[in-house]
């Protein structure tokens, strides 16, 4: 009997000294039904340090905690039901307390007892929640950070924008005004010369404005090709078929001190691309690369497929896929990596003042973004400059040969009837000028509505010549589609001074349709205008 009493009083000293909660419950019959409650019938010391309620022992669940009691039974209850421990954890909400709870059957079920055993555990879980709110607005933090790092860096490429606006703006205002001076010089001595009646210098000056008038045609289609809005008129062509007359050409540029070799890769992939274009490109290139190399070298052109993964491609500001490259390469003096990310800038040169314009690689890199590409440089001082131009590889096949724009004019047929639709009225009549020097009968209009009203009046039209961006809420090209309707056979020349690549469908050009772009020599208005009119429809 001693040694049982000696028991029990350890054990109770044990279940004092505890420093987590524990207690025996007893489940009763209540209002809300069979074992719908439980009373305390033993709690240590522990139960009021981690629950914040003292005194338990004789309390009723649903008198301690009413509004929570129904999720305390049923856990325990299902103690008692299945004989299974549970451990869990759950808010005490009547005193903000987080306890940590496992718990056990004592006895048989007819004894009706559960024991508790539970901690507080709320600093932790208070912790827990900290770090999370923590982690949460750290997010919050890093993503304001790159928000304002975001901002700062577009204010920082908008400034390097409106710089290079300036740089542009002051280069074209430059180049221009020299380019107005002698157009305008040359009319003004044209007219002293005639008033003088000296007609015999006025050649000279004729000859003198043409030219200035040629490069200034040149500036604005280097600019359009920056800005990515020339006229293209793309064709699928293996580039290497362009290297026979593209070698000799360069050959005569460059001079006989320069060597000039082609390596052209074996099966090379089409591409489609504007070939004027492209030579243009290629020979500008050639040009600088010949600048580069005063005391004579070599330029090399070649060719290659290649094949970019994601990753290089992104290196390269290019979609993943299949590519062909042209390469022009020199042997010159290179250049400064300090200045290299710059080169493709308008009118940054390395050239000394006089001897360039600046746009020759500016050109060059909006020739190939246009064409859906991209350029790429490589070069060491001491050893010489690549740049690249990368093209999509195009699916389809080769294009035959397109027929060749006639060497002469030929004198209009009997009756052949031209409508000419421009709103600049000086160009409208010059083109009107030239056509009805031809022999053909000229109808005029202004707009696109007023061209389409004489389209649908019935009168006989042979040529439709008309200008894309046109006021009057109707262009060059609606034009066109509409007369088409009620003409499918009519032959169509645009001609534009910028390039509405979007209004003529992204160079895709119908038959029995051409572009001419501004500005253009007479000459060329006439070839066009009979070789479209000899096309069969």
């Amino acid at each position: 009997m001693q040694g049982l009493t000696g028991g029990a009083e350890r054990y109770r000293a044990f279940f004092e000294a505890m420093d987590d909660g524990f207690c025996i419950i007893e489940f009763l019959d209540g209002p809300h039904g069979p074992l719908s409650d439980y009373i305390h019938v033993e709690a240590n010391d522990g139960y009021a340090r981690n629950t914040g309620i003292p005194d338990v022992v004789g309390q009723k669940v649903r008198e301690m905690v009413p509004d929570e009691a129904d999720g305390w039974v049923e856990l325990y209850g299902s103690v008692l039901r299945t004989g299974e421990p549970i451990r869990f954890q759950r808010e005490l909400v009547a005193t903000s307390r987080y306890l940590e709870v496992s718990s056990f059957r004592v006895g048989t079920f007819e004894d009706r007892q559960v024991a508790v055993h539970f901690k507080d555990v709320t600093d932790r879980i208070n912790a827990e929640k900290a770090l999370l709110q923590l982690n949460e607005t750290l997010e919050a933090r890093i993503a304001q950070a790159l928000s304002e790092q975001e901002e700062t860096q577009a204010a920082l490429r908008q400034a390097q924008k409106m710089e290079a606006v300036g740089q542009l703006t002051g280069g074209l205002a430059h180049d221009f005004n020299n380019l107005l001076a002698g157009i305008s010089g040359a009319f003004e001595m044209i007219a002293l010369r005639l008033a003088q009646g000296r007609s015999g210098d006025v050649e000279r000056y004729l000859s003198a404005g043409q030219g200035a008038t040629r490069r200034a045609a040149a500036l604005t289609h280097r600019l359009l090709a920056f800005s990515r809005r020339q006229t293209l008129s793309p064709k699928p062509i293996v580039i290497n078929r362009l290297f026979a007359d593209l070698s000799e050409l360069v050959r005569r540029t460059v001079g006989p001190q320069i060597d000039v070799q082609t390596v052209e890769a074996g099966g090379l992939w089409p591409v489609l691309v504007d070939v004027n274009q492209l030579e243009n490109a290629l020979l500008n290139l050639c040009i600088n690369a010949r600048d580069a190399m005063p005391d004579g070298g070599t330029i090399t052109i070649e060719t290659a497929n290649r094949w970019l993964d994601d990753r290089i491609a992104r290196e390269q500001g290019l979609s993943a896929g299949q590519y062909v490259t042209v390469c022009v390469s020199d042997t010159g003096t290179g250049i400064d990596k300090a200045i290299i990310d710059r080169v493709f800038d308008p009118f940054f040169t390395t050239k000394p003042m006089g001897e360039g314009t600046g746009l020759g690689l500016s050109m060059v890199y909006g020739f190939a973004r246009q064409s859906h590409g991209h350029v790429r440089i490589y070069s060491e001082i001491g050893d010489g400059t690549m740049v690249c131009i990368y093209l999509p590889r195009h699916r389809g096949e080769e294009e035959e040969d397109a027929p060749q724009l006639l060497d002469g004019v030929k004198d209009a047929d009997a009756g052949e009837t031209i409508l000419v639709i421009d709103d600049e009225p000086t160009v409208r009549m010059l083109m009107v000028d030239a056509l009805s020097d031809m022999g053909y009968a000229c109808l005029e209009a202004g707009d696109g509505p007023s061209g389409l009203k004489i389209i649908e009046s019935g009168a006989r039209i042979d040529l439709l010549v008309t200008d894309v961006g046109l006021p009057g809420g109707l262009n060059g090209r609606q034009v066109a589609d509409a007369a088409r309707v009620s003409r499918p056979d009519l032959k169509i020349l645009f001609v534009t001074g910028y390039a509405e690549n979007a209004v003529l469908n992204h160079g895709h050009i119908e038959h029995g349709m051409e572009v001419l772009t501004k500005p253009f020599v007479v000459d060329e208005l006439r070839r066009r205008v009979a070789t479209l009119l000899l096309q069969p429809d």
